[in-house]
């Protein structure tokens, strides 16, 4: 089971709006060096709703590439379309990619036996594990515990990202699965609670510009090392909250720039640039992390 911090990677792109390779190869070094325990690559803060097709499968396979046996990647494979997620399933399968990450359909708002019946049919549609990703704030519907335990029982999902945040859900899930059904927090700001009731890892937003702190809290938190955690989260609180001042990616994206991360902070349009007037509060929280003089 991957456990631990894990990274919802950012996709690095030149001002053409562009797949920047040589700075996608600098992120992945970077979070081997700093311990993250594997990446997310084309999820949400990939911007995955964004990118095409060739563009999404040739971003994974690249970070594959950079990764080198290094660190697990995860590929974002979901759709609002059961074929489309099925399709990219496929492609995924057998290249060394550890597990897909699903997202429940947006858009289209299907009921809990719909959200059933597409997660079961992408599960038997190929060999590729596959990660249930709930984040109703994103999606407009919420994939309730019933229906992840019963999706638990396929033999092909193997854990769930859940992020409403609500500490009351991860107890709920955790009452109807079996223990080595992975859960993962997809909220940063509840992620260190969500760790130390009994979860496995995080995946993280925050994670694209403080490494090696968020690799240590979850360490801490594994261990049982709870004011070592806490101690490190409490530095972190203003980042988790700052980055998602505007939607997820575009603060996490300016202040991968500031950090000197990326050259460029662009993204594909609809997303544009963070706000110059939120540009600060961005700046302010990666002070108080320590992350910036």
């Amino acid at each position: 089971m991957l456990a631990g911090s894990i990274v919802a990677l950012i996709t690095p792109m030149d001002s053409a709006g562009e797949i920047d390779y040589q700075a996608l190869k600098k992120l992945v070094d970077y979070h081997v060096a700093a311990g993250t325990s594997a990446i997310v690559s084309v999820g949400t803060t990939g911007e995955s709703a964004t990118i095409n097709v060739d563009d999404h499968v040739k971003v994974v396979m690249k970070t594959l590439e950079f990764a080198a046996g290094r660190i697990p990647v995860i590929a974002g494979n979901g759709a609002n379309s059961t074929a489309e997620a099925i399709a990219l399933s496929k492609l995924f399968q057998n290249t060394g990619v550890a597990a897909g990450l699903s997202v429940t359909p947006y858009y289209n708002k299907p009921t809990q036996e719909g959200l059933y019946l597409h997660y079961k049919t992408i599960a038997e549609s190929s060999d590729l594990p596959q990660i249930l990703y709930n984040v109703p704030g994103r999606t407009a519907v919420d994939m309730l515990p019933e229906t992840v335990a019963r999706l638990a029982k396929l033999d092909n999902i193997i854990g769930i990202k859940e992020a409403t945040g609500d500490l009351q859900r991860l107890a709920d899930i955790q009452a109807l699965v079996s223990d080595d059904f992975a859960l993962y927090s997809g909220d940063d700001e509840t992620g260190l609670d969500f760790l130390l009731q009994g979860g496995h890892g995080v995946i993280s937003v925050t994670t694209n510009v403080a490494a090696n702190e968020m690799a240590q809290m979850c360490q801490h938190a594994a261990a049982s090392e709870e004011a070592q955690a806490r101690s490190i989260n409490e530095k972190l609180l203003p980042v988790h909250n700052k980055l998602f001042v505007e939607a997820n990616p575009i603060p996490v994206k300016w202040a991968c720039q500031r950090l000197g991360l990326i050259q460029n902070g662009d993204l594909r349009l609809p997303l544009t640039s963070l706000s110059e007037a939120l540009q600060p509060e961005v700046e302010s929280a990666l002070k108080q992390a320590g992350l910036i003089d």
